[in-house]
């Protein structure tokens, strides 16, 4: 029993963290590898134990026992007997499925026009132990794509050291089904080692400068370059895919171009918006020896191929009907691409998981500031993508001077009393917006802009007619889903040339969107309880610079905001970041909001 100790784990795999203990942000740090936070009240943190959590961290290196360690390190009372087990018995179950080379048969009932055999690549799956073959025997779906067999070594052409139970203990399937049997598997508790040698694509001349054309250093950061060595590893079986895990500031686009110039290989970039897809374009001939006519653009303005070519997620979704199929698809298969970026990769839209799930032979790497995603689908990404292969604190960035110091302000304030009834007799939903769309909002944001007249400032919502209210009595301009993109760019560029203090910007701003100078951000609407939103919005301002930058949430009080607020701080409490409160009824409740004013009130 150590009193001090911060941690107390529960027999039902929940870590109650308690905040104010002396080791607290250490035992913090040492738990974002392995457990996800469920909930963040003032003293109290809850971690639960999950098999993808897990499952990510073994997949890292991270070994049960390690996690088995922290625990016994940090834990105020005993560790439960039950909980060691479940974390060595869950954990490990990744590495029992391996998924192998397997053989190349000749399709007898078809032929070329030609007369020429054509053939079909298959793939084994193996496992060392009978249950866990019995097992997935026995699964419906399984039986769909997996062949129980004996292994034949003479009919493979890469050689696979197996022992006698994997030999016996084998399926094969075929090479087309490998994202789906391991998305399946994965729902079925069982995740899957991956170790087929992936096929190099077509090569790339590629190098990054040492000098950017802008005339400026580049300097790759040893985080940076830890990052992309986890994902190319040694370049062989079981090496070149998975995601990356970086705050938003962190130099992300630097990690996928240090990645190309590891593996120096045609490569497709997919990314939110045709604002991202230039900011990824310019970024390469900037800090690479790439040309304009070696990149090139896809997207609902220019489509072309060539080497290096950016796309959004959007014009590979679209189609022409609402059933039919997805035309710009073709795009993955009209090189012999050697990776695929997925930018924001936890944005990833079903229809393009369904083409990941295809993909399976090419190298690939997700980015991304937070893997949450409030459908629960994480484990598409694991499965299809590729498990979590970096990852790194906020807060240990940010004291290395890597990400801007910020500070996070729940303002709340009372919904005017003329909006109350309708609030009462409506709907959730409609709750939300009312409560959102607060007309006393207005007043704080311009009382927080009028107190940071030397920062640039993001005015950040939901829904459009309030931020098209903002934007009029703002005087300031505004960029949504129907600025056209000529004129975002524009915008964008006299924000960051100092043209433009106020900005006022839809969710569109969200994501992959570089404005390295802002420093002041207003949240006044969000998408309920989204939380990683939560963590791009912050990630806006993240960019490093000489002051203290400041994100501003303004919360309707005793609302269900209120509630959705709390959930979308959750995953920034567990990286460290405390909400102050202010509880707002004139602008003199802004005056503790000075240079050097500590946090009246963590909200955790």
């Amino acid at each position: 029993m150590q009193l001090d100790n911060p941690l107390i784990v529960q027999s039902d795999r929940t870590l109650l963290l308690d905040v104010h203990a002396p080791l607290a942000d250490e035992c913090r740090n040492e738990l974002i590898p392995f457990a996800e936070l469920e909930r963040s009240p003032e003293h109290l943190h809850t971690y639960r134990l999950t098999p993808l959590s897990l499952w990510n961290a073994s997949s890292a290196g991270f070994m049960p026992q390690d996690a088995v360690n922290v625990l016994q390190k940090y834990a105020r009372y005993d560790v439960p007997q039950s909980v060691s087990l479940w974390i060595t018995e869950t954990a490990g179950r990744f590495g029992k499925l391996r998924m192998i080379p397997g053989a190349v048969v000749e399709v007898k009932s078809v032929k070329t026009q030609d007369g020429t055999a054509v053939c079909e690549q298959y793939l084994y799956l193996v496992t060392k132990e009978r249950p866990v073959y019995l097992e997935i025997k026995a699964n419906p779906q399984a039986k769909k794509y997996l062949v129980p067999c004996a292994y034949d070594e003479n009919a493979v052409s890469v050689k696979t050291e197996l022992s006698s139970e994997e030999k016996n203990y084998c399926f094969s399937l075929k090479l087309t089904d490998r994202g789906t049997v391991k998305q399946l598997l994965l729902q079925a508790l069982w995740p899957v080692k991956d170790e087929i040698q992936l096929e190099d694509g077509e090569p790339l001349d590629f190098q990054l400068r040492s000098v950017t054309s802008a005339g400026k250093p580049l300097e790759i950061r040893e985080y940076q370059n830890a990052a992309a060595a986890a994902l190319v590893g040694n370049k062989g079986p079981g090496t070149g895919f998975g995601t990356i895990v970086l705050p938003c500031g962190a130099g992300k686009t630097i990690v996928g171009m240090k990645i190309m110039d590891l593996l120096k290989t045609s490569t497709l970039i997919i990314t939110t918006n045709i604002s991202a897809v230039h900011q990824w374009i310019q970024e390469l001939l900037d800090k690479t020896n790439l040309t304009e006519e070696q990149i090139a653009e896809y997207t609902g303005e220019n489509k072309t191929i060539k080497q290096v070519t950016v796309a959004t997620y959007q014009i590979l979704t679209w189609r022409p009907e609402k059933d039919g199929p997805y035309p710009h698809f073709s795009i993955f298969r009209e090189r012999p691409w050697g990776l695929i970026i997925y930018d924001e990769v936890h944005m990833l839209p079903a229809p393009v998981f369904r083409v990941v799930a295809e993909l399976q032979a090419i190298r690939r790497v997700g980015l991304t500031a937070t893997l949450v995603r409030e459908d629960g689908c994480e484990g598409y990404v694991f499965s299809l993508v590729g498990p979590k292969r970096y990852d790194v604190p906020w807060k240990e960035l940010e004291h290395s001077g890597w990400i801007a110091t910020a500070e996070c302000v729940e303002v709340r304030l009372d919904l005017p009393e003329e909006k109350e009834i309708d609030y009462a007799v409506s709907g959730a939903r409609v709750k939300h917006r009312i409560a959102s769309e607060n007309p006393r909002k207005f007043e704080v944001a311009q009382e927080i802009i009028n107190r940071y007249p030397q920062d640039k400032i993001l005015v950040i919502g939901q829904y459009l007619e309030q931020l098209a209210d903002f934007a009029k009595r703002l005087n300031a301009p505004i960029i949504t889903g129907k600025t056209p993109n000529a004129e975002r760019d524009k915008i964008y560029g006299d924000f960051r040339s100092g043209k433009i203090h106020v900005l006022v910007v839809s969710k569109v701003a969200n994501f992959a969107i570089d404005l390295p100078d802002a420093s002041v951000a207003i949240q006044v609407s969000g998408t309920f309880g989204s939380r990683q939103e939560e963590a791009q919005r912050l990630g806006r301002i993240l960019r490093p610079k000489e002051r203290m930058s400041r994100f501003f949430t303004l919360i309707t009080r005793s609302t269900v905001e209120e509630d959705f607020g709390s959930n979308r701080q959750k995953f920034l409490a567990e990286q460290g970041y405390s909400y102050r409160i202010i509880r707002y009824t004139t602008k003199d409740d802004l005056n503790e909001l000075q240079e050097g004013i500590g946090a009246c009130n963590e909200y955790k």
